[in-house]
Parts: C-alpha cells; sequence; structure tokens
C-alpha cells in the first residue's frame, strides 16, 4: 500500500505526519519526495549507504551538420537554445528535456547528452529513500519519477510529497493508494486545502485529512470538512511540547506513546479506507 502526505502549502506539518507514520508502521519504506528540499532524514536518522545520480537528456549540436537554421530555437519553449550568426548555443541549466528539439531539427544536428541534474540515496534496507535536485535546477519530475524506481511492493510505503499542487505532485500520486492532506486551521490553510482537494479528486484519489496545529476555538477546517462530506482522520493540538521536541529533531510518537497510538490508528484507518 502506498500512502501520499500532501498539504496545499508549507509549513502545515506534512514532514511531520508522514515521518511519524513511517516511524510507529514497522517495517515501512519513507520516500521523501520534497526533491527540493528533502528534510525527512532530520527526524528519521537513516544511514544512507548508495547514492545514484539521477541524469536527464540535453541537446548537444554537431557544428559540422548544422545549418543554423535555427528550427530548434523556435521548438524550444524555454529559450534554452539560440542562433547566434548561424550557429547554436546551448544554455542546459534551461533545459527542460522536453525534445521537442531533436525532433524539429531536419539535419540531424542535435545529439543527446547526459546531464547530472540530481541524485537518489538509501540507507542500505531500502527503507529510507530521497531524491535531491541539484541547486538552480528547473525541473523535479525526472528525479521523482526516478526516486518512485524504488519503491517497495513488500511494505507500506509512505510519500512525503512537496507542498502545493504543482506537477512534482502529480508525478508523486502517480500509482498512491491513499491521499492524506494535511492542513492547519488559517485561512491560507483552508485556501489552499481546497486546491489539494481538488487534485486529488481529479486523480480520482481516496483521501482524508488531518488538522495540524489545531484549536478547540476554531472550527474552520471542522466547518469546511463536515460540510463538504470529508472524513477528519487526526487531529494535532496547538502544543508547545511538540514544536520544541520537533525543532530538536524529535517526533512526536518518539516522545509520547500516546501519539505513537494514535499514529498507529491512523495507519489502521487508512488501511480500511483503501480495503473499501
Amino acid at each position: 500500500m502506498i500512502i501520499a502526505v500532501l498539504s496545499g502549502k508549507g509549513g502545515t506539518g506534512k514532514t511531520t505526519v508522514s515521518a511519524s507514520l513511517s516511524a510507529v508502521i514497522n517495517p515501512s519504506q519513507y520516500v521523501d519526495c520534497d526533491v527540493e528540499e528533502p528534510n525527512g532524514y532530520i527526524f528519521l536518522k537513516p544511514e544512507f549507504k548508495q547514492s545514484i545520480p539521477v541524469k536527464v537528456e540535453i541537446p548537444c549540436v554537431d557544428e559540422v551538420i548544422c545549418t543554423g537554421c535555427g528550427a530548434c530555437a523556435k521548438a524550444c519553449q524555454f529559450n534554452a537554445l539560440a542562433v547566434i550568426k548561424g550557429k547554436v548555443l546551448v544554455f542546459p541549466e534551461i533545459c527542460h528535456h522536453c525534445g521537442a528539439c531533436f525532433i524539429a531539427c531536419k539535419p540531424g544536428a542535435l545529439s543527446a547528452a547526459d546531464r547530472t541534474i540530481g541524485v537518489i540515496e538509501m540507507n542500505a534496507e531500502n527503507t529510507f529513500v530521497q531524491g535531491k535536485l541539484n541547486i538552480g535546477e528547473p525541473i523535479a519530475v525526472p528525479v521523482i519519477r526516478k526516486l518512485k524506481e524504488y519503491l517497495r511492493k513488500d511494505i507500506p510505503v509512505i510519500l512525503d510529497c512537496s507542498p502545493g499542487a504543482s506537477c512534482t505532485v502529480v508525478q508523486s500520486l502517480e500509482g498512491c493508494d491513499y491521499c492524506l492532506l494535511v492542513t492547519e486551521p488559517t485561512p491560507f490553510g483552508l485556501h489552499d486545502l481546497k486546491i489539494a482537494i481538488s487534485l486529488v479528486k481529479k486523480l480520482s484519489k481516496p483521501f482524508g485529512i488531518v488538522i495540524n496545529k489545531a484549536l478547540d476555538n476554531n472550527s474552520l477546517i471542522k466547518d469546511f470538512c463536515e460540510d463538504e462530506g470529508i472524513e477528519i482522520l487526526m487531529k494535532i493540538p496547538y502544543s508547545k511540547e511538540i514544536a520544541i521536541n520537533y525543532s530538536g529533531g524529535v517526533l512526536p510518537v518518539k516522545e509520547n506513546s500516546e501519539w505513537a497510538e494514535k499514529f498507529t490508528q491512523l495507519f489502521y484507518r487508512i488501511k480500511e479506507c483503501v480495503a473499501k
């Protein structure tokens, strides 16, 4: 079973929930799909044993064959190619590796060259896997696609997705069995939660809600979920104790057996939803 943990915005506690779930499910695989800023390792403390480069194909120009017609530059929607005085210049840092230039080049002057844009790291048991996009790279989808080649099929998998509802999140959600949406009871939290809900509905994924930093006198998310018929699976209170432990890299399930039991029950509830 693959559980994707996502949120409409950053800072809602997505990593708290995903790492806590992985910590109480034994065995399980934690996969950090937030490849621009992976931080699950801070809490689960894996010992990385493997490092696999993620490579993409960028165009390389054969100046002998090239006629300088400029068709490749016209086809590129990201301005990664330019023709100056009949010579093609390639800017690999902004190439999105879509392949349009190869199709447009009638003389066949373009060939593919590998370029490393990130890395996949994992521990010896392959129970912790993370992707890291190199700083300055424009697109993260190839790293996530490569990352998902290492998903295990014999144990539950927890995907810690990137915040928002971009193409990186869509790529992460492909093939998952259940989506756990983490939100906070603020107007911004509700606004971005609605966007995330719209996404998982379009992808026809079953989902439930976790409210983080919940307050007894704030029913903003609760009222919305009741009106929409959406199940709230867990509420994590606005807690100084949890925040202090979290800032020190300690998950609530590690310090409090009550929270360990609550996250265990959350997992069983998700299993029930998937079974239905």
